[in-house]
């Protein structure tokens, strides 16, 4: 694969191998940035993505933004070169980016409460299975998770089959395969593909120990409980904490450093201005994402966010382009098509905030989860508008559920207030949902969607003119066929890698294709094989990525 990113070279001469003094003496000048409109700061995308996943972890905004500047300063602190710097850099960022995509997983056993579940996690995760137990039993007494919950708390931390280890080897594939869209390089994606692993060799998902443990995934697990610790419980409990961890899920060098030089990183972090501290002390050179690749990071992002539920996957891309077309169609100059598209890729990247109790209930939504429905929107907004590039398009991305007479939300914009992009927008995630199914319904007919689309013109709530020029987009918008078999996968294989990715079950998908479950098993592991994922998260975004959720 071909880097999607490339160095400036806007800056001066590379800084890797200077010493940590003249890394921090030199900070990128935003006078020599090129036109965003042409390239695109890796760094600035990587960190307003960071941000739904604090989101999905339950955590405040910028919890992986100052998670990042803690392990850059430990690094320093440590004599890291600018390169295994910059490594850690991008290690960090990325480190959490899978966390939604096993939110269906865990709809059993945190009883959808994947957000709140992932809170707890963050604050417990590296303690050991004892300590971590009774936490984890309370919690699922109090979500209502039901069955034997000590036996479910034990098999969750000591099996190795257990929910633990499928959350981080879910965690560890994804986050792998987005870094490697992202061209970020190998060992950024071997970080990553050993994101839990422990200095004690507790961990997953090889149970690597020492310095077999990647040294990004070695600050970064320190870091992280550092920030949490520190911002929930002060300087001085973190200590006592980190002193208790060393030498067991931490590497004790790096607790050292932080025990020398805590004080001080903390305080200079509290003092700055996290968003802009973080571009401004990226290792080396800013990378950029060329202009002809910007839509293909941005998919990249959308994918993501769509693996949250198995009924989302590939929604952002079809919105996209139905928006696309549509705009094309009414006469929308270059550039707008371009913002909708943009708009249509990253719309969702917000509902990472919500848990999945809500994305997957089969009944009528209450007050309560009808709020924090809408939350998902201004979430969109505000992760995309801390990203100079994609500042533009964040307005538009939080319309698309705004309606004309002023009952969408979250702004509940009305008729003028909303432009032709937020109108097309609006009539393209409509029809897009309702051309897939949800928990409550199974997917619409294209002339089922119109209807109802056109039912929504005639309330006053949807442009006609943007309706129909999705509709006809849709209608003309040809059959994308699998030009060859991504991985070697036969057509069976195929077959049943699809309804893996609805999140189906072994049982239900031998009845769908009148196969018996053993047979099917034996599909899903020569999948798994060929591909080199071992979860079904991993492996619906792969089927996304190859087109091969349709037919």
């Amino acid at each position: 694969m071909s880097s999607m990113v490339a160095v400036s070279e806007s800056v001066g001469p590379s800084r890797i191998g200077r010493s940590p003094d003249e890394a921090e003496a030199q900070t990128y000048n935003h006078s020599m940035a090129p036109d965003p409109s042409n390239r695109l700061r890796l760094a600035e995308l990587v960190a307003a993505l960071s941000i739904a996943t604090d989101l999905g972890l339950g955590q405040p905004m910028a919890h992986a933004l100052r998670t990042c500047l803690i392990a850059i300063s430990l690094g320093r602190a440590l004599g890291l070169r600018e390169g295994q710097l910059a490594d850690t850099y991008y290690t960090t960022l990325l480190r959490f980016v899978g966390c939604t995509s096993d939110s269906h997983e865990l709809m059993a056993f945190a009883a959808g409460e994947d957000v709140r579940f992932r809170q707890l996690m963050v604050a417990i995760g590296n303690d050991t299975p004892d300590e971590m137990a009774p936490h984890l039993a309370q919690f699922m007494a109090a979500v209502g998770a039901g069955g034997d919950i000590p036996a479910r708390v034990r098999d969750a931390l000591e099996s190795p089959d257990g929910i633990g280890a499928q959350i981080a080897a879910v965690h560890c594939e994804v986050a792998t395969m987005l870094a490697a869209r992202l061209g970020l390089g190998s060992t950024v994606c071997d970080a990553l593909r050993h994101a839990f692993e422990r200095w004690d060799g507790r961990g997953f998902p090889d149970g690597r120990s020492g310095e077999e443990v990647p040294a990004p995934i070695r600050l970064a697990v320190v870091a992280r409980d550092i920030e949490v610790l520190t911002r929930t419980r002060g300087l001085e409990e973190t200590r006592d904490v980190l002193k208790r961890r060393r030498d067991r899920a931490f590497d004790p060098h790096i607790v050292d450093a932080f025990l020398k030089h805590g004080a001080r990183i903390v305080a200079e972090i509290e003092a700055g201005d996290v968003w802009n501290d973080v571009l401004r002390g990226e290792p080396g050179c800013p990378r950029w994402v060329p202009a002809e690749q910007i839509d293909e990071a941005l998919t990249a992002f959308a994918d993501f966010a769509d693996a949250k539920t198995p009924f989302t996957l590939g929604h952002s891309r079809g919105v996209a382009d139905f928006a696309e077309t549509a705009a094309r169609n009414l006469g929308l100059s270059a550039t707008d098509a371009t913002c909708v598209r943009r708009a249509g890729l990253l719309h969702d990247i917000g509902v990472s905030g919500v848990p999945n109790a809500i994305w997957e209930w089969k009944g009528t939504l209450s007050v309560d989860q009808w709020e924090r429905v809408r939350l998902h929107v201004y979430y969109t907004e505000r992760i995309l508008a801390r990203c100079e590039c994609l500042r533009p398009i964040s307005l538009i991305a939080a319309a698309h559920h705004e309606r004309l007479d002023g009952s969408g939300y979250h702004r509940g914009s009305r008729g003028n207030d909303l432009d032709s992009r937020a109108r097309v927008l609006a009539a393209a995630d409509a029809c897009q949902a309702m051309l897939q199914p949800r928990p409550h319904r199974p997917a619409r007919t294209l002339d089922d969607a119109a209807r109802e689309l056109r039912k929504e013109v005639s309330a006053g709530r949807l442009d006609p003119q943007a309706v129909e020029a999705v509709l006809a987009g849709a209608g003309a918008r040809p059959r994308r066929t699998v030009p060859s078999r991504p991985g070697n996968l036969t057509d069976r294989e195929i077959e049943v890698l699809r309804l893996m990715a609805q999140g189906r079950s072994n049982r239900e998908m031998a009845t769908s294709l009148g196969i018996t479950p053993k047979t099917v098993g034996h599909h899903v592991q020569h999948i798994y094989d060929k591909i080199g994922v071992s979860t079904r998260a991993a492996a619906a975004v792969f089927a996304v990525e190859n087109r091969l959720l349709y037919s």
